[in-house]
């Protein structure tokens, strides 16, 4: 079965009144950010969290009697995992699902609470699969593909329905690739409601799977990133034709980028995105100039992150944007108040302490010094610069620690 506008649209029909029409809402804040005119879908709001429920349903609706009660096998990073559980456990279908070792802990637990099987295996969801298809072979398991399946892509196109029905004239689509089912469901369906929309896929650099597989290039794949969801080595032998005649460019976002998209999604439109979720914003903040001026759909297509990256991002940030400072300063003398004065000063400027440590084993200072690492929270750089001369002027001798910037 070729993936056609009618076969997204009987997807659709599969898929009332069991899997949400997400919300498609303009984004005002994250317009005046990159200079465009944003449109997001919050994919995030469905059961499981992702976009991957529909895909999902619409395969498992197709299986035949018998394959059903032989049971699924599938293999993901987590998303696609949760929605086969999810879905499997609805229409008492036994499903075992192979998710690499590096799986974030909150979306292994999520498909264990399902009903799922879960085997971990591999590093990478390339060697999970290996792992779930020597499985399915000695089980006589139905396959359920993440992404190189008909049924899994005409599901995942009924995001763009949703989308160009509830804005119909958007010029560009802005979609995270892994093995490129979303994308390709996606860009079939909006080139048959709009043939002059845009589309544009982003990757993680890290994996350029599918940039690679277009252009040819030969950029290097692997390694550790927050957007694992689409931290794939290979893509779809059905995606990349698709990809081929629809999409007309790949752009790749480093960590820095996804990192400020996932945070820029909590703080400014108040909504939970994991890495691969954030990716069509990461590329928005990465190259604002190529959307600056155009109706841009964005899809939210996962919430699944670990809380304590979650946490870890929005400090990260706040550095990034010297709302937390790091010094180290030489006092001469260890005596009694010294730390008092200093954190006197600093109330008197305005900052919050929020870590102090000292450092009297250094031996570029006296027996009777001590070095004294400060974190503070501070108002912007321009703060940072006023509270380092200030201690500068009383002798401290600060340096500026924070890894990369250095004040003399």
């Amino acid at each position: 079965m070729s993936v056609t506008f009618a076969t997204i649209e009987n997807a659709r029909r599969v898929l009332a009144s069991e899997v949400l029409a997400t919300p498609m809402l303009r984004a005002p804040r994250l317009s005046a950010l990159t200079g465009a005119e944003v449109y997001v879908k919050y994919e995030n709001l469905q059961v499981t969290s992702s976009f991957k429920d529909r895909g999902a349903l619409v395969k498992l609706a197709a299986l035949s009697a018998a394959e059903r009660s032989c049971g699924i096998i599938a293999m993901s990073a987590g998303n696609h995992a949760q929605s086969v559980a999810y879905h499997a456990g609805r229409l008492g279908i036994e499903a075992t699902i192979v998710m690499p070792v590096t799986t974030p802990h909150v979306k292994v637990a999520s498909t264990k609470a399902y009903g799922a099987t879960v085997v971990l295996d591999g590093e990478t969801v390339t060697e999970a699969q290996r792992r779930a298809e020597a499985i399915a072979a000695a089980q006589d398991l139905a396959w359920v593909h993440p992404y190189d399946d008909t049924h899994i892509i005409a599901g995942q196109g009924t995001i763009a329905l949703e989308m160009l029905e509830a804005v119909p004239d958007l010029d560009v689509l802005v979609v995270p690739v892994g093995g490129g089912g979303l994308i390709s469901g996606v860009a079939i369906a909006a080139h048959a409601v709009n043939p002059a929309i845009e589309l544009v896929g982003v990757e993680a650099a890290l994996y350029p799977s599918m940039r690679n597989a277009i252009t040819g290039e030969n950029r290097p794949i692997g390694g550790q990133t927050l957007a694992e969801g689409i931290a794939v080595k290979n893509v779809g032998s059905l995606t990349l034709p698709i990809v081929r005649a629809h999409v007309a460019d790949i752009v790749l976002v480093d960590e820095a980028k996804l990192e400020q998209a996932v945070n820029t999604y909590l703080t400014l439109q108040k909504t939970m995105a994991e890495g691969a979720g954030a990716a069509g914003l990461a590329a928005m903040l990465a190259e604002p100039a190529r959307f600056a001026g155009k109706r841009v759909g964005l899809i939210l297509c996962g919430g699944n992150i670990d809380p304590r990256i979650l946490a870890s991002i929005m400090v990260r940030e706040l550095e990034r944007h010297d709302r937390i400072v790091s010094f180290r300063l030489t006092i001469s003398g260890d005596r009694p108040g010294v730390l008092g004065a200093i954190a006197t000063l600093l109330g008197e400027l305005g900052c919050n302490i929020l870590e102090v440590g000292h450092r009297r084993r250094f031996l570029d200072v006296s027996a009777k010094g001590t070095k004294l690492d400060l974190t503070l929270e501070v108002r912007d750089r321009v703060h940072a610069e006023e509270i380092h001369s200030a201690l500068a002027e009383r002798g401290y001798r600060p340096v500026r620690i924070e890894p990369g910037k250095t004040i003399e």
